[in-house]
């Protein structure tokens, strides 16, 4: 048997040309006993090497079932790179993980991990070489290496094309042996110049001088010859050349690939020992990634454990979400569920939200949970949510259950400008060495592999635009391929660009590099750095893992999702200008319930600046779907998405909820699945219940249509399921247009699918948003100004709509704006909004501080506030042109005319009069008057508002037909 030990995927990102998951398949076509995924200075590839060796060892375990005449273990998984077509795999390589070290003062290692400390080893060293540089970068020195490599075995690398060894590398390898006496191997590696068997020759006596055992690699940058091209072109992005140009750095052929053991004998027939050494090497590393064992944060606390503590919580949040007693079904539910979560043992997780949560309450951030597990009634009672459990918008079990060995998921969304409070809090409780976000791993997508393909390939500019503006979704470009050349100006049968449009299609879904997630973080009870590599972000402040999501799941490693949303933002500035300008204390969960006049209104779509809701789709549909309940509201945010749109299920369900057509079920059992949307499917869970229940789906394979429904734009594996679907649900007695339709609806997931649970969680902003609209105008669109930028819709739209809503708009003042829009009397009993100086393009919220604290009594002329607030000439001249001086009687020419007069740094008042000759003064300005057309346009080039006229109502004379002459 053959062992490859040193393979390069495309997570070396923009260097290997082949995916992690295509090199375990072509492995175990080939018959390698194990292989080395090694990217440099990185294990971003591991896990999913790891779950495609996990995946063909279930099918060689079905296949050997099949013939033996037994029953399944389970269908082959349908995500990812497609097997090729009738291969019949009966070899299951084993996976080393690994990674080759590029050290900035020494050779090149490679370092497989033999053990789980040697794994922990080698995750704290990528580590220290990862948080000494910036995102992206590694500093390694060989000092590093030094300090110690236990359990790990090493391979070293002498210079690719050298036959003789420069002095130098000579001493250092010297020193690695003698450091690391039996584990360092020298790899014979062949380059494919004609000088090959020379150099291992010559390699092999000087490894031999040194006591260093020799071991064989291809080294392969693909896993089969085809992709030589494709590896060309990401060395031209990577070097920024265009491929014409690579000269040497290009690859010379299609040789360093991956090798089949008959292949490795023949290129290593002078060093059988070699290619027999690399088995035995393999035989050694017994660690594998299903040997990491993640231990959550243990969540103890003053004794108690985190059952009780989860418990006593779960209590005390019952008596306080309910002061009046909780109803007897919530008790049962809440005990229940209470029993589930210890039985699992998940409390710690529960606990960790619960504390995060709590914290963001300690601090005034407003904070909303969701997710698969977040509408419960222990999430309820611990705070995590404000979604009534009575509501019974999910089952507990249906997320949290037995049959899914997987954790529960709860995001919770925190205030957008605070967020990162909340960030900081989570790296200080637990520490930067247990605690970091996750990454996302950005693949090419079809407008970034045009752009970079094409730029390589030497296309012009005007035709790579062209190729990008004719796409059509995410994968491509619609009618047939010719047709679409021909149509932008193209000509087919260019031989450059078929040829573009060949590696344009094979890069899609290659990750490009690694990006931060959006909030997933990954806490642990040990050190987080033995468990994958910590790395900077981009952002200060900030670390990550180099796994995404994905990876996490596949290895059971818990995250909890902290996230920002705007529109709590928004919501709880509105309840802070409700408690100071009308005494009401309001939360998410105290809200009136069940307001008609907020239906009311939603059923007109007046929802501009409302969440979810606002867009011009949502308005359109909600006189249509005329919610009367908060359960429609449900509904509302979950079917105008790509998804429901796309399967159709959009107008069938407004049919069957205005009794234009019948509400049927083909049976009974999917009849208690679809019941509440009138047999529609419209969110993931029911999706996930119709295979299961219709289709035969096992738990496991509807999680992995769960999965497949999730990163569909990723990987565009939903239709991998059809076939198995359309069995299942022939054999439970469907029929055929009925399965299609059920399966078309699901592939619509795709596109978006939309959990029921994160609309439920959504639909309480939607209406909690809507009732601080409809019952406080004013209040609202004073913090929806302050929440921006947000949402669909400008601040002059916004003000706007205010206006329309009856709230007096007032324009920014140089003695009555602060920093934000406020609001104050209008002197009829009610409130105004005074526009504040953050409205102001331009303006910098510190400048509006010094000008607020200085003002005194107030100011009485443009020099009056250069003088006591101490802003430049250029801020006075931005205030000017937004008419912000009115007040004192100077028009906006005036104001900008005595602004733009003024020279910095201020005189001292003592000596203000004899800077230009005592008693001189300058003759005043006679400016013309700014007409109302000139106003207005001044108005919108400064706040991008105006409170005077709408411009069309400046050319509606104009815009006016005659009137008709009898």
């Amino acid at each position: 048997m053959v062992a490859e030990l040193s393979i390069t995927s495309n997570f070396t990102f923009l260097t290997g040309a082949s995916h992690p998951e295509e090199y375990m398949q072509r492995a175990a076509l080939m018959g390698l006993s194990a292989v080395a995924v090694a990217d440099v200075n990185s294990v971003a590839g591991i896990v999913r090497a790891h779950t495609e060796a996990r995946k063909i060892a279930r099918e060689v375990a079905d296949l050997a079932a099949r013939e033996a005449g037994g029953r399944l273990i389970g269908p082959p998984a349908p995500e990812g790179t497609p097997r090729p077509p009738s291969a019949e795999i009966r070899n299951v390589p084993r996976l080393i993980p690994a990674a080759r070290l590029v050290l900035s003062d020494g050779p090149e290692i490679t370092a497989l991990a033999a053990t789980r400390a040697g794994w922990a080893r080698l995750c704290r060293l990528i580590s220290r070489g990862r948080l000494r540089a910036s995102k992206g970068d590694c500093t390694l020195h060989l000092e590093d290496v030094l300090e110690g490599m236990e359990g790990l075995e090493l391979l070293l690398h002498p210079p690719a094309r050298a036959l003789d060894w420069p002095e130098d590398f000579r001493a250092q390898a010297a020193r690695l042996a003698r450091r690391f006496p039996g584990r360092m191997h020298l790899a014979l590696a062949p380059v494919y110049d004609g000088q090959d068997a020379r150099r291992f020759a010559l390699w092999a006596e000087a490894a031999a001088a040194l006591g260093l055992p020799t071991v064989a690699s291809a080294r392969p940058l693909l896993h089969h010859g085809r992709r030589r091209r494709l590896a060309d072109v990401l060395t031209a992005i990577r070097t920024g050349t265009q491929v014409d140009a690579l000269g040497r750095a290009a690859l010379a052929n299609a040789e360093q690939r991956l090798r089949a053991p008959a292949e490795m004998r023949r290129l290593f027939r002078d060093h059988a020992a070699a290619v027999e050494r690399t088995e035995a090497l393999a035989a050694r590393c017994t660690f594998s990634l299903d040997d990491l064992r993640y231990e959550y944060p243990s969540e103890v606390a003053e004794g108690e454990s985190a059952s009780q503590r989860l418990a006593r919580l779960a209590r005390e949040g019952l008596a306080w979400r309910y002061p009046e007693g909780a109803p007897e079904r919530v008790r049962r539910l809440m005990e229940h569920e209470l029993a589930l979560i210890a039985k699992l043992n998940y409390e710690p997780y529960f606990l960790t939200v619960r504390d995060v949560v709590a914290f963001a309450r300690s601090r005034g951030i407003l904070c909303q949970g969701r997710g698969s597990a977040a509408n419960s009634v222990v999430c309820y009672c611990l705070g995590v949510t404000s979604v009534s459990p009575e509501i019974g918008t999910m089952v507990f079990e249906r997320f949290v259950s037995e049959a899914r060995d997987e954790p529960p998921d709860i995001d919770v969304d925190f205030e957008h400008e605070r967020r990162e409070e909340v960030i900081q809090w989570i790296y200080a409780r637990y520490g930067r060495h247990r605690a970091g976000l996750c990454a996302t791993v950005i693949h090419y997508r079809a407008k970034r592999a045009i752009r970079e393909v094409g730029r390589a390939m030497g296309l012009s500019e005007d035709i790579v635009a062209a190729l990008s503006s004719q796409l059509w979704g995410a994968h491509g470009m619609s009618g047939t391929e010719a047709e679409r050349l021909a149509e932008i100006g193209l000509d087919p049968a260019d031989r450059r660009l078929r040829l573009t449009l060949e590696l344009i299609e094979e890069i899609m879904g290659f990750p490009r590099h690694l990006s931060q997630h959006v909030g997933g973080f990954v806490v642990t009870e040990g050190r987080l750095d033995e468990l994958c590599p910590v790395e900077n972000a981009s952002m200060e402040d900030r670390t990550v893992i180099c796994w995404d999501k994905d990876d996490i799941d596949a290895l059971g490693i818990l995250k909890v999702d902290v996230l920002a949303l705007g529109m709590l933002t928004c919501i709880r500035k509105a309840f802070e200008l409700l408690r100071q300008h009308h005494g009401a204390d309001y939360t998410l969960a105290t809200l009136p319930q069940e307001d008609p006049r907020v239906y009311e209104m939603l059923c007109r779509a007046d929802s501009l600046g409302l969440f979810q809701v606002e867009s011009r789709a949502q308005m359109n549909f909600l006189p249509r779907m005329k919610p009367r309940c908060f359960y429609d509201l449900v509904i509302q945010v979950a079917i105008i998405r790509p998804g429901p749109i796309q399967g159709d299920m959009v107008h069938p369900y407004i049919r069957r909820r205005n009794g234009e057509e019948p509400v049927r079920f083909p049976s009974d059992a999917l009849g208690e699945v679809l019941g509440k949307t009138l047999g529609v499917p419209l969110f993931q869970e029911q999706a996930m219940q119709i295979a299961i229940v219709g289709a035969g789906f096992t738990p496991e394979e509807a999680d992995r249509l769960r999965r497949a429904l999730a990163t569909f734009k990723k990987h565009g594996t939903v239709s991998a399921f059809r076939t198995r679907f359309l069995r299942g649900m022939a054999a439970n007695g469907y029929d055929r247009a009925f399965a299609e339709r059920c399966f078309a609806q699901i592939e619509g997931f795709g596109a978006y699918g939309f959990p029921e649970s994160h609309a439920a969680s959504f639909a309480l902003l939607v209406y909690a948003s809507a009732w601080l609209k409809r019952h406080h105008p004013a209040v609202y669109a004073c913090a929806l100004l302050n929440a921006q930028p947000m949402g669909f819709y400008a601040p002059a739209q916004i003000v706007r709509d205010a206006r329309a809503h009856g709230v007096e708009v007032r324009p920014v003042c140089i003695n009555r704006s602060y920093w934000d829009n406020a609001l104050e009397p209008d002197g009829r009993g009610g409130q105004a909004l005074r526009l504040g100086f953050r409205q102001i393009r331009g303006l910098k919220e510190e400048d509006a501080a010094w000008i607020a604290a200085a003002r005194g009594n107030g100011y009485r002329s443009v020099e009056d506030v250069w003088r006591r607030a101490g802003v430049a000439p250029a801020v006075l001249a931005r205030l000017a042109e937004a008419d912000a001086f009115a007040d004192l009687g100077l028009a906006r020419r005036a104001a900008l005319w005595e602004a733009k007069a003024l020279r910095a740094p201020a005189p001292l008042p003592l000596f203000a009069g004899e800077l230009d000759g005592e008693g001189i003064e300058e003759p005043a300005a006679h400016l013309p008057a700014m007409r109302l057309g000139e106003e207005v346009v001044e108005d919108y080039v400064a706040m991008r508002l105006t409170l005077r006229a709408h411009p069309v109502a400046l050319l509606r004379d104009r815009l006016t037909p005659p009137a008709a002459v009898p």
